[in-house]
């Protein structure tokens, strides 16, 4: 099946780019889509951008607030301790998805800053639009982050690079523990280098960014809640194609 077909058949909008030495192929690459947890990246990558220029010491503790806890991804919810490291909080952001990380973090360096730092980065249609939110209202934005595949594999593109910063974003991906969707099909080391990458989950939506080997990827599905299922094959199967 090519990637054409795939999208096709997928039951939403199936959105993937892809960027390699010599080139790179996708598929909806422009479409604007909801990224669920993927949006984390752009608040990683700039938390990494201030620790690398000094802005932000990455021994700065953070003490967790009411409103930062939230449901859903993560491991806060289960701990005992009220403060931890801005690198901490990085972390765990980046290797179990944790939300209440992610809402102290994003509250320490503001979503300004976030999608400031993001456009600075070529992402001008890869934006934050609120914090983390078990259960989302109507009074609320009406998701976490928005954005599209070609900007995303462009990031991802980024972290291949040797600059501080990039080499700290690389770290915390290769920490990410959830291999299911894009490489999920693809016989891989879990625990190797030649995967860095973030998931992002939610009703409607299944998407994955990162590197694999020396491609910088992008695969975002969005459809009708209750085609989660059918999402996943899809970004599955276009992983599939990315590593061939």
């Amino acid at each position: 099946m090519t990637l054409d077909e795939l999208a096709a058949a997928c039951p939403g909008t199936l959105a993937v780019a892809v960027r390699r030495p010599g080139g790179g192929f996708g598929v909806n690459e422009d479409a604007e889509l909801p990224l669920a947890s993927v949006g984390k990246l752009l608040l990683l990558a700039e938390v990494a951008m201030s620790i690398d220029g000094g802005i932000l010491d990455p021994a700065l503790p953070v003490r967790l607030e009411e409103e930062d806890y939230c449901g859903g991804s993560g491991l806060l919810l289960g701990l005992s301790a009220r403060t931890w490291s801005v690198a901490d909080l990085a972390l765990m952001t980046a290797a179990v998805s944790d939300n209440t990380a992610t809402n102290a973090l994003l509250r320490t360096v503001g979503l300004d800053r976030v999608n400031a730092a993001g456009a600075a980065l070529g992402l001008t249609r890869t934006r934050l639009l609120d914090r983390i939110r078990e259960p989302r209202g109507p009074e609320h934005p009406p998701t976490f982050a928005v954005g599209t595949a070609a900007e995303l594999a462009g990031l991802a593109a980024l972290v291949a690079g040797s600059n501080g910063w990039q080499v700290q974003l690389r770290e915390w991906m290769l920490a990410n523990t959830d291999h299911t969707l894009v490489p999920a099909l693809v016989r891989h080391d879990p625990e190797g280098a030649w995967l860095a990458n973030k998931t992002g989950t939610d009703d409607g939506v299944r998407a994955d960014v990162g590197l694999m080997g020396e491609r910088a990827y992008a695969v975002l599905a969005c459809g009708p809640a209750g085609s989660e299922d059918d999402l996943a094959a899809a970004v599955r199967q276009a992983g599939l194609l990315i590593a061939a």
